[in-house]
């Protein structure tokens, strides 16, 4: 009597089947998890190079610094030209437009971060006790005009060096002091795009002292700072008002300095008549 194996041979088919649906699923799924870790691994890309090209932008300074760089200052106001005070040399940190006059920022900028742009031998400048608030001056030179320590904002191109300069702007070429590496804000602008050592960034004092034992990253903010102290104790002094001229030595010849009046003595009479 034979006995059939159809069936048998259909179930062995189906389990064949089956397994490689099972296996194709597999490959599938195995596919899709390949997939979406790329997809996972290219946002992280474009997450990591959006954060550096943020970090870029940081470092070359907030937004309205190179505004500020190119407006004009020291014009009539187009607005309140009839008034006295009508002079453009306020800037405005938030509309980040052209230079305004003080009728202006009473009137729409009221509430708004205004500083004062003031002049020093026909250039634009700019008091470092505003400026050092939202900006690190770090590596560029100082003066002090009128008591008033102050920063250049653009740059000063020097037609010849002076004799015996052994330190000059890395962007401009103008004679500096040892410890500076820019005479003005937009020259340190210029070297940032050139170096990566270099930031606007304002460090606040508790990064830098929490930052004290973190390594290169602790040693470069402490040469950044050292730079700072550096700065503030070696600026260059350039006073504008007239000295007193010295009072002269005692060993100055009678020819070209008149002596004091000398005391006379006790007068005495002439005898009696002889």
């Amino acid at each position: 009597m034979a006995i059939s194996t159809q069936p048998a041979q259909g179930s062995s088919a189906a389990g064949l089947m089956g397994g490689a649906q099972t296996s194709a699923y597999t490959k599938v799924e195995q596919m899709g998890g390949t997939v979406q870790l790329m997809h996972e691994e290219e946002e992280e890309e474009e997450e990591e190079e959006e954060y550096y090209s943020k970090v870029e932008e940081a470092a070359e300074g907030p937004a309205w610094l190179k505004p500020m760089l190119k407006a004009n200052f020291f014009l009539n106001c187009p607005v309140h030209g009839m008034l006295n005070r009508s002079e453009c040399n306020l800037f405005c940190l938030n509309c980040m437009g052209n230079g305004i006059c003080s009728a202006c920022a009473h009137a729409n900028h009221k509430d708004h971060h205004v500083v004062q742009i003031r002049r020093s031998s026909y250039h634009d400048v700019i008091r470092v006790s505003e400026i050092q608030k939202v900006l690190d001056i770090t590596n560029v030179q100082t003066y002090i005009i009128n008591s008033a320590r102050i920063v250049f904002l653009n740059e000063r191109p020097q037609p010849r060096a002076a004799k015996g300069v052994t330190n000059t702007c890395e962007s401009c070429e103008r004679s500096l002091l040892d410890n500076f590496r820019f005479c003005s804000l937009g020259c340190k602008l210029e070297g940032i795009k050139r170096h990566g050592d270099l930031s606007f960034v304002v460090q606040p004092r508790a990064f830098l002292q929490g930052a004290a034992g973190n390594g290169a990253g602790a040693s470069r903010l402490a040469a950044r700072a050292c730079d700072s102290s550096e700065t503030s104790s070696s600026t260059l002094l350039v006073d504008l008002s007239p000295r007193t001229p010295p009072r002269p030595s005692s060993t100055t010849s009678c020819s070209s300095l008149h002596s004091p009046k000398r005391r006379k003595g006790v007068p005495r009479r002439a005898p009696l008549g002889a």
